[in-house]
């Protein structure tokens, strides 16, 4: 089974998450819609709020066939499959190869492996991406514990004052910047911990 992109409205995104488990068998397709923690404030009050990773998309685990996309149209809120070919690619590679495996790569794009594969490693069995503790000492970023640990690499920006790092990640073959909650440990805390 591969994973794609479904394109839905904009903040409808657990609607269809909900709608997709309930007309279709949860062994036939997994649809997740991944969030992150972060802290806000409002009026001089910190919350915790829950965002969505990717706004406007459900991400879908199924083996994707011409007859599951057409019962996933019928969703409410669906807007489209992504696909990162043109028209003129899919009639070009379909003079090449006539099979019907070929003709659905054409049709829907799968999403990367190893982007799927560091999107899920991010996030936990709640499709979220929780707190990361973090130190830093002389412009260096050290991650003591979350989901973080072992990608400081992926951190480009820490802003200690707001809680959150900026991270890069690949999707559908464009780098997307994120913004995650993170929790940072004083030089006393590490010690303790």
């Amino acid at each position: 089974m591969d994973w794609y992109a479904l394109f839905v409205e904009t903040g409808k995104e657990d609607l269809v998450r909900r709608m997709i488990h309930k007309f279709f068998d949860e062994t036939a397709i997994r649809a997740i819609v991944p969030k992150r923690k972060l802290q806000e404030k409002r009026q001089g009050q910190t919350f915790e709020v829950c965002k969505t990773m990717f706004p406007g998309y459900v991400l879908l685990n199924t083996r994707m066939g011409v007859k599951t996309y057409y019962d996933l149209k019928q969703i409410p809120r669906y807007y489209r499959l992504l696909n990162k070919y043109y028209y003129h690619d899919i009639y070009k590679r379909k003079k090449k190869n006539n099979s019907e495996d070929h003709q659905n790569d054409y049709l829907f794009s799968k999403i990367n492996n190893e982007e799927i594969s560091l999107i899920l490693q991010l996030i936990d069995n709640k499709e979220m991406i929780d707190y990361s503790y973090i130190y830093t000492e002389n412009a260096r970023v050290t991650v003591c514990e979350g989901p973080l640990k072992g990608k400081e690499g992926m951190i480009k920006k820490i802003d200690k004052r707001k809680k959150r790092a900026r991270i890069f990640l690949q999707f559908m073959g464009n780098e997307m910047s994120l913004d995650v909650g993170i929790k940072v440990l004083e030089p006393l805390e590490i010690r303790i911990k």
